[in-house]
């Protein structure tokens, strides 16, 4: 086992952080600047066509029937956050934060749960699967309408600038067409879609390095590294496991209060922890300024990667208690068969 497996770090990131570097030293500039926005606009439709294609309307069915639970995900994800996010104005004034660095936390807390790690996690954990994968998958898509609103209206609340119909208008065109053209195209391409599952990963991946490049290369042209230092990348660090924590403190409070089986309780915990560094690089290329991109989502990528080792930790701790669970279950079968 390698050392990064050992600690729990996402490859991904660390390639995401490399790109960082390379945008510091090598912006893209002029004609490269043009070239690489219009490849950008191109790789983010074909991401979310791939996620279209990608998803099964089995897989939308399935567990929709367990609405309580998806209740309490959905509002840990789009309500619970939000609140938290604007309890975190106060640190502006000690200068815990800098305004830039609060929207980007306001942005991290508007935006859908991941899908990918939400599922994997719940199923490391023992967790109940399809109702993972039901929750994961609305709050993705719904995520593509609703974290626009909610960026406009927390922004707008705390005196920030954000066109929330033109915000969702272009969020429709750019990430939403593409998502129901791809799964429109399922049935034609959805075959070699399950079989080239490494390719598509590749896109994704590729897509979301692209759009941190361009978004940082921009970012370093209008002087980031001079108003993010050290001190700044401490607080989100800070802030990130602090929200993140209290997250996962009331998602637990909760399913156990409402009277939720272990299983169940590990989906909630999961999938309304999440946030999804995936849809919301690329959103983010859309709503904010190019100027501003790199600095909104340096929380969500700090945050991606916390949420990930802390969720490691979490389902393996989860899965032994299932197995207890189930074994106890086992015993008692039998106890009931013998008598």
């Amino acid at each position: 086992m390698s050392w990064l497996q050992r600690l729990k770090i996402d490859k991904f990131l660390l390639i995401l952080v490399c790109v960082v570097v390379i945008a510091s030293f090598f912006p893209c500039e002029g004609i490269y600047k043009t070239f690489f926005g219009y490849l950008t606009t191109a790789a983010i439709a074909l991401l979310f066509f791939m996620h279209g294609a990608k998803l099964s309307r089995e897989a939308i069915m399935a567990g929709i029937s367990h609405w309580r639970l998806h209740v309490v995900v959905f509002l840990s994800t789009f309500a619970l956050f939000p609140l938290l996010g604007l309890g975190m104005k106060w640190l502006v004034p000690v200068g815990i934060l800098t305004p830039t660095l609060y929207y980007g936390f306001l942005y991290l807390c508007a935006l859908p749960a991941t899908v990918q790690s939400a599922i994997a996690y719940t199923s490391v954990a023992g967790g109940n699967i399809p109702a993972a994968i039901c929750s994961a998958s609305a709050s993705s898509i719904l995520g593509v309408f609703l974290s626009p609103v909610l960026v406009g209206l927390l922004m707008h609340t705390q005196g920030g600038t954000s066109d929330t119909l033109h915000a969702i208008g272009s969020i429709v065109l750019q990430l939403m067409v593409p998502f129901i053209i791809g799964h429109l195209c399922r049935p034609l391409i959805g075959v070699w879609v399950q079989r080239h599952k490494k390719i598509v990963n590749v896109t994704d991946r590729s897509s979301i390095l692209l759009v941190v490049y361009v978004a940082f290369s921009e970012a370093v042209v209008q002087g980031i590294w001079h108003q993010i230092n050290g001190w700044s990348l401490l607080a989100i660090l800070g802030c990130s496991i602090v929200l993140l924590t209290i997250v996962l403190i009331i998602n637990t409070c909760v399913a156990r209060l409402f009277g939720f089986n272990t299983k169940d309780e590990i989906t909630i915990v999961f999938c309304g922890s999440k946030k999804s560094l995936a849809n919301g690089i690329p959103m983010a290329n859309v709503l904010f300024p190019a100027a501003a991109v790199g600095a909104m989502v340096l929380p969500l990528m700090i945050f991606h990667q916390i949420q990930l080792m802390v969720c490691a930790v979490l389902a393996s701790r989860y899965a032994r208690r299932v197995a207890r669970e189930d074994a106890a279950a086992q015993v008692k079968k039998e106890e009931v068969k013998t008598v």
